[in-house]
Formats: C-alpha cells, structure tokens, sequence
C-alpha cells in the first residue's frame, strides 16, 4: 500500500486516482499507524512552504515521516518536494523537514529574462543527469508538466533531473536515501508521469 499524507495541503484526487489507474494500493492517510504499515509513503503539496510547514507540523506527523523515510521509499511532489529541504526562503525563511540538502529558493530573482512569466507553469523535457531505478520506464528529455515559483538549489549532490527554464536548470527530481522528490506533478504529467509513478511502485 501507498500512503498519500493528509495534512491539509495537496491534489489528493488526482493523485490518488492515477495510483489507482495504474491497479496500486493508494490510501489518502493521516494516521501514524497506516503510514508505519504503507510500502511507501508520498508526501503531496501546493501552496506556500510556511503555511503548509505549519500545517505539517501540527498533525505531528513530521518525526513519523523523518523515521519511515529511514526505512522506505517517500516521494515528495512539488510542494512536497520541496518540504523535503533544509530550508525556504518564500516569503520569510522557514525550516523543513531536513531529508534533502539544500534549499528552496525564488525562480524569479535567477531568471536572466525577467520577462519570463513567473509561476513557471506548462510542459518542460526532462534532461535526466544520473540514471536511477525510478527512471525506468521514464526517457530523457520527455515532457512533463510545472507548476510552480520557487525551486531546490544548492542541491547538486542529490539531483537526478532537471529542467530548462531561460537560464535556470530548475531541479525537477532529487534523491538522498531512500528520499524522492520532483518538482513537477506526474499525476498532470501524462503517460510519463503515470510511468515513473509506477517505477516509484516498484522502487
């Protein structure tokens, strides 16, 4: 079984839907013991990084998830993601749950072009830099879809993808342990995003 984290936050439809499609277990959860009982865990997210932090923090599931990470797959999406770092500077500086080195920062302040249209939003090839199992069904440079304004940098070490934004490599999928993380949504992302959310299944 997968567990989807309810904390208030995330698309928990679609996603949970297009785990569904592909014939998985899915089971939208805030509850410690399904999460210690899950195969894998996903970590959903839209929004701001202080609103949705805060709202994490109150379920008090953040130490549950720093323990089950230890021990199997949790895949961070967008917002997830991002949760995912040491820290946010999106409007303020706020800690997160320290899985990923790194930090999340504004797109706007790096992008050359400022007539570049900010949220980054629509379909963008994936430029995969390391081979991983969760690609396994997933080909370099095929197209997935953005919607967001702040993205993962100082993060080289831990990023297995990324994406061409104007002069800006945006970090589009990250791994440290047994800890994903992809900036884009693949439940929005067609057919490669159901495959890699397979290859996830599978990890």
């Amino acid at each position: 079984m997968i567990a989807i984290v309810d904390y208030g936050v995330g698309n928990l439809f679609s996603l949970s839907s297009s785990l569904k499609a592909l014939g998985l277990s899915a089971e939208v959860t805030s509850s410690v013991d399904r999460l210690r009982a899950a195969e894998r865990i996903i970590l959903p997210g839209v929004g701001a990084f202080g609103d949705a932090k805060a709202k994490l923090d109150a379920t008090g599931l953040v130490p549950i998830l720093r323990e089950e990470a230890a021990r199997k797959p949790l895949l961070g999406i967008c917002l997830g993601m991002q949760l995912l770092f040491e820290r946010s500077f999106e409007y303020g500086e706020h800690a997160g749950l320290g899985l990923v080195d790194g930090q999340v920062s504004d797109l706007r302040s790096d992008l050359a072009d400022k007539d570049l249209k900010v949220p980054h939003m629509g379909w963008n090839s994936l430029k995969i830099n390391r081979d991983d199992p969760l690609f396994r069904y997933v080909s370099d440079g095929e197209y997935v879809y953005y919607v967001h304004s702040f993205y993962a940098k100082n993060c080289a070490e831990s990023t297995l993808g990324v994406s061409q934004y104007g002069n800006v490599a945006v970090t589009g999928v990250v791994r440290s342990g047994n800890v994903y993380g992809t900036q884009f949504h693949p439940e929005k992302s067609g057919d490669a995003g159901l495959r890699l959310l397979r290859a996830f299944a599978e990890l």
